[in-house]
């Protein structure tokens, strides 16, 4: 095993503090992204897509249960399979359930959404001790729309919005957001990532439209007095 080097203090504190230069400016950089990403143009959807969950059939619109944001995980469970794919499970093991109040309290639903039928989904999530709403698109083309399933009989295969010369897997991972307006629902972003790449809310909601919504926070806490005091006190 390689250790880290051994200095003195002096010579550890010049070091972090010219890493902690590094990184606060990838850190505005990635605020500057999120920003940008709230700013994407979005996407009307008309086809009438069909899910089945907890309370039976559901459409699109039922998925965001009254608040005017949806988040949906798409989770890698082909239909011909008996477990969802490993890395999702670990990453929906280490969700907590405040991480769904923090984002409803944000006017965000989160949902999962996979190919194989819900009974086979409830059985699954009983045995893992899961409560987010997962939702089967089994017979319908929501998976292959968003580019998360595959098959060639279909479509031809796109992942990350580039054509896939080979198909690794009939299933793969990623996340798509959705805004409500009245009775209309808005694609804003499709991110083709691993659940285990967003382990929070706030990483969450810097993939919608609405973002971080900090004005519908409690009034300021001590932190947030200190970062207004000393506006680089955060990273």
């Amino acid at each position: 095993m390689t250790l880290p080097e051994i200095v003195s203090r002096e010579e550890w504190l010049a070091a972090r503090q010219a890493l902690l230069e590094r990184e606060k400016e990838a850190r505005r950089e990635q605020d500057r992204i999120n920003a940008e990403r709230r700013r994407l143009p979005m996407v009307r959807i008309d086809k009438p897509y069909r899910f089945h969950g907890a309370d039976g059939p559901a459409g699109l619109a039922d998925l965001f249960a009254g608040r005017p944001q949806l988040i949906v995980q798409h989770v890698m469970f082909d239909p011909d399979w008996d477990a969802a794919c490993p890395s999702c499970t670990a990453g929906i093991d280490e969700m907590a359930p405040a991480l769904l109040e923090h984002l409803a309290a944000r006017a965000t639903t989160f949902v999962l959404v996979s190919r194989a039928p819900y009974e086979k989904l409830a059985a699954y999530a009983a045995a893992r001790g899961w409560e987010i709403p997962w939702y089967s698109s089994h017979g319908d083309d929501f998976n292959f729309d968003f580019d998360v399933s595959f098959d060639e009989s279909v479509k031809p295969p796109v992942y990350n919005y580039r054509a896939l010369p080979v198909i690794p897997s009939p299933e793969l991972p990623g996340f798509s957001c959705f805004l409500a307006d009245g009775d209309a629902v808005f694609h804003t972003y499709s991110t083709f990532a691993r659940g285990t790449d967003f382990g929070g809310a706030y990483a969450l909601l810097d993939l919608t439209a609405l973002g971080r919504q900090e004005e519908w926070e409690e009034p300021k806490g001590r932190a947030e007095h200190a970062r207004a005091a000393v506006p680089d006190f955060a990273v």
